[in-house]
């Protein structure tokens, strides 16, 4: 019975990819580019071909899923949709390499955002842009989109949904997980118009308002262009992704709680106060640190709040190479790459929450070396935490910083120097996009060995579902009964 649930749920996944990929494929169908017609074409059919013979023979099955199905029907889910994706990249000719198109995919919809490509311009305009549909679909997360459209998921959706919503703490803001998840893609997809519409104003066309702001909401960071934001050399533009990427690096729960009034619940909420300081403190220390190499201080703040808003958002867009920036400029740049934005957002990372947490444990700890008997509670929006929560941060983080580790061992194997291959690691599992050295916002992923980029591959999916959703599979506690 489980076999046929995993299988449907799978069909409905691939189905709605597939229909996603009418936009490329009509984009194509307009400019003449022949040769993606087919490989969007066959894919989409053969997805709804594939619906219609699985799902609804079976939808009237009614099952339960236990946690374990419910990580395996996740992670398959994802892994599923990664191999879908690079169909058209793969078949298209653009990405001829099966190794590159399996990549690409999995950057795209995981939201990291580093390319094997060095030449996106020459890429036909409608691949360029289902690659940045990969990363709206990933971002808000694809089970979560299944849940909003078709609540055959049952009693399993919730458990669906926690596997795949990035951050500690999860809950639903209304008291349907169908209604949730609807909320949600209803407001990411309202912002991803909004974006779309300005980016037109500040002087893109609509097909790359569309792309970019696909992108950015998703907090993925693939370009048309090879210089990213940069080769616009706008300010307006530069302005309207910086304000969205920072959106998008924000729990999407408060943009609902300010629809239906809850302001009391933005003010208190612990981890939009410290991801508003962080950013604050970023931009300022970036910009004072950059030297002469911008004539004045606005100039600065222009480029000093995009590239801190876009690695601490994880997103990975870039109006400039960071890496030729002072040393000063670089460190607390480097520094963001450890930390992620918020749970229950679009971006990856350790997530801001975390951090918090830890620092507020680290002073409760402190307070009671002071005060041996006193009572020490961590408080999170305005309330007192669950107790264990810290414990559950310690062992994320222990194996967040451990997987950095192997990732790093595996890009020096694969003969990257420590330091890019280190923050080629912190850029996978925090699927943040640039790293450094040859990966940094000049360069691209293209040149490594595949063994390389398929563990990269893996890197990023544990890093997009939260760890433990890919990694237990290879605990034997799992297969045990």
């Amino acid at each position: 019975m489980f076999a046929i649930y995993f299988i449907k749920i799978i069909s409905v996944l691939i189905a709605i990819v597939g229909a996603m990929m009418i936009m490329p494929l009509g984009l194509g169908l307009a400019l003449g580019e022949e040769s993606v017609i087919l490989p969007f074409l066959v894919p989409m059919l053969v997805s709804f071909v594939i619906l219609a013979a699985v799902f609804f023979p079976t939808r009237k099955v009614k099952i339960s899923i236990n946690t374990r199905q419910t990580y395996l029907i996740v992670a398959g889910s994802w892994i599923f949709m990664s191999l879908f994706g690079s169909i058209p990249l793969f078949a298209s000719g653009a990405f001829p390499a099966i190794t590159d198109a399996v990549f690409e995919s999995v950057s795209g919809f995981t939201t990291t955002g580093s390319t094997v490509c060095g030449h996106l311009e020459e890429l036909p305009r409608s691949i360029n842009l289902w690659r940045c549909i990969t990363h709206w679909i990933g971002g808000m997360g694809i089970v979560t989109l299944t849940v909003a459209l078709l609540p055959l998921l049952g009693v399993g959706g919730f458990q669906l949904i926690k596997a795949e919503t990035t951050g500690p703490e999860k809950g639903k803001i209304t008291a349907r997980i169908t209604t949730t998840a609807k909320y949600l893609w209803i407001i990411y997809a309202g912002f991803t118009l909004v974006e779309a519409l300005l980016l037109k104003i500040a002087g893109m066309d609509w097909i790359d308002a569309f792309t970019h702001a696909f992108s950015t909401l998703g907090t993925g960071g693939f370009s048309s262009k090879d210089s990213s934001i940069g080769w616009y050399d706008s300010a307006a533009i530069d302005a309207v992704i910086t304000v969205f990427m920072f959106f998008a690096g924000i729990n999407f729960s408060l943009f609902y709680y300010i629809i239906v009034r809850k302001f009391d619940d933005i003010r208190e909420n612990s981890e939009f106060k410290a991801y508003i300081a962080i950013v604050i403190f970023a931009i300022l220390a970036v910009a004072f640190s950059l030297g002469g190499i911008y004539t004045n201080f606005p100039q600065k703040l222009r480029y000093s709040a995009f590239h801190v808003v876009s690695l601490l958002s994880t997103t990975g867009f870039s109006t400039a190479d960071f890496t030729l920036w002072t040393p000063a400029a670089q460190f607390f740049l480097f520094l963001l790459f450890f930390i992620g934005g918020s749970s229950g957002s679009t971006s990856g990372g350790v997530k801001v929450v975390r951090w918090v947490i830890l620092f507020k444990q680290i002073s409760n700890e402190t307070k009671r070396m002071l005060h041996p008997h006193g009572i020490f509670a961590i408080r999170l929006n305005n309330r007192v935490g669950r107790k264990d929560v810290v414990f559950s941060v310690t062992a994320f983080m222990t194996l967040y910083f451990f997987l950095v580790a192997i990732t790093t061992l595996v890009g020096c194997i694969g003969h990257l120097d420590l330091f890019t291959a280190f923050t080629g690691a912190l850029s996978m599992v925090g699927n943040v996009g640039p790293a450094a050295g040859f990966l940094g916002p000049s360069g691209n992923f293209g040149f490594l060995p595949s063994f390389v980029k398929w563990w990269y591959c893996f890197a990023m999916l544990a890093g997009r579902l939260e760890l433990y959703t890919m990694i237990m599979f290879f605990l034997p506690s799992y297969w045990k009964k």
